[in-house]
């Protein structure tokens, strides 16, 4: 029985922009985190951790109050630029980029962590710029732990549920995900329709664990022999 495949669309699509934005905020996040020390830091990098301890419903709930229709950003976004975020597929992109954000900075400052400083101080004798430094040394001896985190992340979004319902809500069509699109069709018996998608998005899963596993024993390889 052919199904409608725009949940797949959407949930690539909810994916791969939370991802982009994940990407970004995280490695400014973590590249500072890991060239700092102040006063408060383990509380800042506890409220970075906090979405990997919090129940979904807690992260929707607070999506909720801040975006919604009267919430202080929700209010502020429909009165000067007539946007909504609340039952919108963007709010879904909000859920996912808050979901994933840890996991890609866990990831990407043990990467940082890694870097010898000892190659960016030289660097620096040399007389290059900061951002050279980061572009040309940093960066790439940190990629393979960088790109883990990426792959992470974006499994993440395309799997999450519960914050993406309280936000985004259901509306088939418009904010209707892959994890959404099983919970209902179960909650109407429609199994067999529950268990395509369980396979689609199991198979996903699976594929991009899989490659990623194996990149990095590849990646492991050329390094020992270089």
């Amino acid at each position: 029985m052919p199904y409608d495949l725009s949940p797949f669309a959407l949930s690539l699509k909810v994916a791969l922009i939370s991802t982009l934005f994940v990407f970004f905020f995280s490695l400014f996040l973590a590249r500072f985190m890991s060239r700092r020390i102040f006063f408060g830091k383990s509380f800042v990098e506890a409220l970075i951790l906090l979405p990997l301890v919090l129940p979904p419903t807690v992260i929707g709930f607070g999506l909720i109050f801040l975006f919604g229709i009267n919430g202080p950003l929700g209010s502020l976004l429909e009165e000067w630029f007539g946007v909504r975020i609340v039952f919108t597929w963007v709010g879904a992109v909000i859920a996912s980029f808050i979901v994933s954000v840890p996991l890609m900075y866990q990831s990407t400052l043990a990467a940082f962590e890694k870097v010898d400083p000892r190659w960016e101080n030289v660097a620096r004798t040399l007389g290059m710029s900061e951002w050279r430094i980061f572009r040309t040394i940093t960066f790439p001896l940190a990629w393979p732990g960088i790109f883990a985190g990426l792959i992470l992340s974006f499994a993440r979004g395309i799997g999450e549920f519960g914050a993406t319902l309280m936000i985004a809500g259901y509306i088939p069509g418009q904010t209707e995900t892959v994890p959404l699109a099983i919970y209902f069709a179960y909650e109407a018996g429609q199994m067999e329709k529950a268990w395509f998608w369980v396979i689609v998005i199991s198979s996903l899963g699976l594929a991009g664990i899989s490659w990623l596993n194996y990149w990095k024993k590849k990646n492991e390889v050329r390094l020992g022999r270089e």
